[in-house]
């Protein structure tokens, strides 16, 4: 058994931020818990070809942690990892990592006032529990007649078989989310035959991608402020796009029509056009983008399949049309568990009662997205509701990361051992989203996203400006909480 102050789960940003912040608020008596044998979270992860963000590479790193030197406007996955180590490695980080430890499940010993951890090795135990686990971590495979029965290489996008050469090779994607409208144009090149299985068409926008020019490189590296003025231009143009989601809809007819002149430009065809076209607001669902997705069904050995997946056979799929498309390789793209992610984790709170059944039973709720009612001294980091569709989530990691320290500040203060939310204010504060969410486009754009969970319900997105967030996080309101006193 192995006894710490504070245990972190995951090196992802959200564990990365953690660790370095307690590091620098002095706290040493911490460690990291990370099941791979690297730091990166889902950047180490995710290796699929083209795996690049969709947020300004400027803004996708920490603000503490500038880089002078991304190589484009949107970095693709290698650079982030790269970037995500560089700052492991300079900030000492690894000697507090425990690696190949995956944690099992976790339960709250109220005598104690402390959280013990099972993992696949050591038994950890620790007065406070940090879960940087993110969102996009669990693969979403759905159940399909036949699966077992398919005779070649069958993956998904997040678990990429790089030994498998699809030079030549019949190929079928299920899926066409943001992993797919990556890989697909990458593969179209290589591949003999390829087949895409669309369920619903995304809002494609184009991509202003670019390579970072020299002058600005050398204004970043020898210009003192530059990469944090530059930064901040980049956060307050994305925090802009923030008002045609938030219930401010008549902004989104101008950046829909900006998307229908660039679909018709790259699919002259009106039949496949249509089958390109959604019929729901954009914003609804994740707004993609790609200046090589549209134009790979232009190609002669591609074809777009919106009739759905009837039944995987050995050598191929068959279409809910009764048409078999053959295949020497299946691959998914249909995205990661968000809502139901909470399913696959064993934490037990006060009274033994179990997270995943009480979301699952009463709603996905949390304090500010990071704390819960009968769950003292948990924190989850990109928690319910703190997920964005128009900035970076690196912004709202580090306000969160903050304000753990706050709370562990407060209660050395007040000589508490646990802290946990009210449940009155556990409830005004997801009442107050509740409220915003059903205002918001992805709510009332005509669709069925992953943002939502089985009632209709937004427990994703965050409905306010970022900055926002910033102010409601920058000091902890004593009154929301139950402050335990150390016996």
């Amino acid at each position: 058994m192995i006894t710490k102050d504070i245990v972190i789960i995951g090196t992802g940003f959200a564990g990365m931020g953690m660790a370095i912040k307690l590091k620098e608020s002095g706290r040493d008596d911490f460690v990291v818990l990370e099941k791979a044998h690297d730091v990166g979270g889902t950047w180490r992860d995710n290796t699929y070809p083209g795996c690049e963000c969709d947020i300004p590479s400027h803004m996708y790193s920490f603000s503490y942690e500038l880089n002078s030197d991304w190589s484009k406007s949107f970095s693709g996955q290698p650079e982030i990892w790269a970037y995500m180590r560089k700052v492991a490695d300079e900030k000492n980080l690894r000697e507090k990592i425990d690696f190949g430890v995956e944690v099992k499940g976790a339960s709250w010993d109220e005598d104690a006032n402390l959280w013990t951890i099972n993992t696949n090795g050591e038994t950890y135990v620790a007065r406070v529990l940090v879960a940087g686990v993110g969102g996009l971590h669990i693969p979403n495979i759905p159940e399909a007649k036949g699966a077992d029965a398919f005779d070649g290489p069958m993956f998904h996008s997040a678990a990429w078989d790089h030994g498998v050469d699809l030079k030549g090779k019949k190929v079928v994607v299920i899926g066409t989310g943001a992993s797919a409208i990556q890989f697909v144009p990458i593969i179209a090149s290589e591949v003999g035959e390829l087949t895409v299985f669309q369920r619903t068409p995304a809002w494609v926008l184009p991509k202003k991608d670019k390579p970072t020019s020299s002058l600005k490189k050398t204004a970043f590296a020898k210009v003192p402020g530059a990469t944090r003025v530059y930064r901040n231009a980049l956060y307050w143009g994305l925090e802009s796009r923030a008002i045609a989601f938030n219930g401010h809809l008549n902004v989104l007819p101008l950046a829909e029509k900006i998307v229908t002149r660039y679909l018709k430009k790259a699919i002259p065809d009106d039949e496949l056009r249509a089958k390109l076209t959604p019929d729901y607001r954009l914003g609804c669902k994740r707004v993609l983008q790609s200046n090589t997705y549209y134009p790979t069904f232009l190609r002669d050995n591609v074809e777009l399949n919106t009739e759905g997946v009837a039944e995987i056979v050995s050598d191929g799929v068959i279409d809910k049309n009764g048409v078999k498309h053959d295949a020497d390789v299946v691959i998914w793209g249909t995205g990661f568990h968000v809502i139901d992610a909470f399913d696959y984790l064993d934490i037990k709170g006060r009274e033994g009662r179990n997270l995943a059944t009480q979301f699952k039973e009463g709603g996905v709720e949390t304090y500010l997205g990071m704390t819960i009612h009968g769950f003292p001294n948990l924190y989850f980091m990109l928690g319910p509701n703190t997920a964005l569709g128009h900035n970076s989530v690196v912004f709202m990691i580090e306000q969160q990361t903050k304000f753990v320290i706050k709370m562990l500040d407060e209660m050395q203060k007040r000589g508490a051992a646990a802290a946990e939310a009210t449940l009155a204010a556990q409830t005004e504060f997801n009442d107050e989203i509740q409220r915003l969410v059903s205002k918001g486009i992805w709510t009332t754009g005509g669709c069925t996203s992953w943002y939502l969970d089985s009632h209709g319900k937004n427990r994703t997105i965050w409905p306010k400006f970022t900055f926002q967030y910033w102010w409601e996080t920058r000091k902890v309101n004593a009154p929301d909480f139950i402050w335990e006193k150390t016996a």
